[in-house]
């Protein structure tokens, strides 16, 4: 038998979809095996729990099998291997972290998004359009495709990341009037942080959020440093991180927080200043192509479009 180009790219494809059924076999029964052990784990520790003496005081859930249901339903130990670590690097956690979606499930979602997306795109520009071109160009587009597939989830994450740090970089002035009223109403830097993620998260999205999450990890005993440091780092902002370490100053060593606010505000308002009189002078530069392109020929129509049909017409008159 004569192998073909297509009937070897046919069999690679029958070959690849065989070695795919043998790895989900082998993660399916992975998996079935830790939710066994995981069910004798928990009928275990039920067991030891359930005392005469303290029946009163023990609540016992309707569901025997919720508090470990959360680590059952998704295979979240993918991630801590060694090809989830390379599939969702660091960089990517970091994206994730920056949209603000929930850190173990939008991992997961990414890892299986971009596995599938880098199978799924070659699969299709092989059935739809690898029909009627040379083999050099129809491997270049399949492995274009594979790239292209791999990369979208990181792309569309960082365009997300972008907005929700420009989001950042727009609530930061308004975060820091609402705090020195806050301050100057008589709260302390505990209340305030408080109600700030609270009470107004609808005018601040992004760091009411991240707000929320440092006075999580706050009550739960972490200091304000190690506690503010998610919001001073995650979107890479100098400002943000010069006034986390104004309040962690405050708060480790006390004292009037009002005047060093004030002047933080005024500096940041100047910086805000400057930095749209920059975009307004690169739009200037800008809007003179555009001018140019299409503001200059309607003019000289208008000015010059007289002169030309005397011209015309003149012509016309010597020529008969």
């Amino acid at each position: 038998m004569t192998l073909t180009p297509n009937l070897l790219a046919i069999v690679s494809l029958v070959l690849l979809a065989l070695g795919l059924l043998v790895g989900a076999g082998a993660l399916v029964a992975a998996e079935l095996r830790r939710t066994r052990s995981g069910q004798a784990i928990g009928r275990a520790i039920r067991q030891a729990a359930v005392v005469p003496d303290l029946k009163s005081t023990v609540e016992t859930p309707a569901d025997p099998d919720a508090p470990f249901k959360p680590e059952l339903d998704l295979p979240f130990h993918w991630l801590d291997s060694r090809i989830g670590r390379a599939l969702v690097a660091d960089e990517d956690r970091n994206l994730i972290d920056q949209c603000g979606l929930p850190s173990k499930r939008a991992q997961l979602v990414f890892l299986i998004a971009r596995i599938s997306l880098a199978f799924l795109l070659p699969l299709l520009a092989y059935l739809f359009w690898s029909s009627g071109h040379t083999r050099s160009t129809a491997t270049i587009v399949l492995a274009a495709a594979a790239a292209i597939g791999f990369m979208a989830p990181k792309w569309v994450l960082g365009r997300i990341a972008a907005g929700r740090r420009e989001r950042a970089a727009r609530e930061l002035p308004l975060f820091v009037d609402l705090l020195r009223l806050l301050q100057g109403v008589g709260l302390s830097l505990d209340q305030s942080l408080q109600i700030m993620a609270t009470d107004f998260s609808h005018v601040l999205r992004v760091l009411g959020y991240e707000l929320s999450i440092a006075n999580a990890q706050y009550s739960q005993g972490r200091t304000r440093e190690h506690s503010l440091h998610r919001l001073a780092t995650l979107h890479k902002n100098e400002n943000m991180r010069g006034l986390v370490s104004l309040l962690v100053q405050v708060d480790r060593h006390g004292g009037a927080v009002q005047e060093p606010l004030r002047v933080f505000s005024d500096r940041l308002r100047e910086s805000r200043r400057s930095e749209l009189k920059e975009r307004i002078g690169k739009i200037t530069v800008k809007m003179t192509g555009v001018m140019v392109s299409t503001l200059l020929p309607a003019l000289v129509i208008v000015t010059a479009g007289p002169g030309f049909i005397a011209i015309f017409r003149s012509l016309g008159g010597i020529i008969k």
